[in-house]
């Protein structure tokens, strides 16, 4: 599976996997209901949260890879 970077948009990350939306909802980012998602990088939205970016995708690569 490709890696989510901070630099992605949050809606190409939502579509990159499935459970993408729970780690964003885990630290507050409810970006899925955000207009912002579509062009707003996930870095700008952690910043946004006040989360660290790289945690967030830390813990978006360590989502299982459901194409098996």
């Amino acid at each position: 599976m490709p890696g989510f970077r901070k630099e992605m948009s949050i809606l190409e990350a939502l579509e990159l996997h499935p459970q993408a939306r729970q780690v964003f909802e885990q630290h507050g980012m409810t970006c899925c209901l955000c207009m912002g998602a579509t062009s707003e990088s996930v870095e700008a939205g952690a910043i946004m949260h006040a989360v660290d970016p790289e945690t967030v995708v830390e813990e978006l690569n360590r989502l299982p890879d459901d194409r098996s």
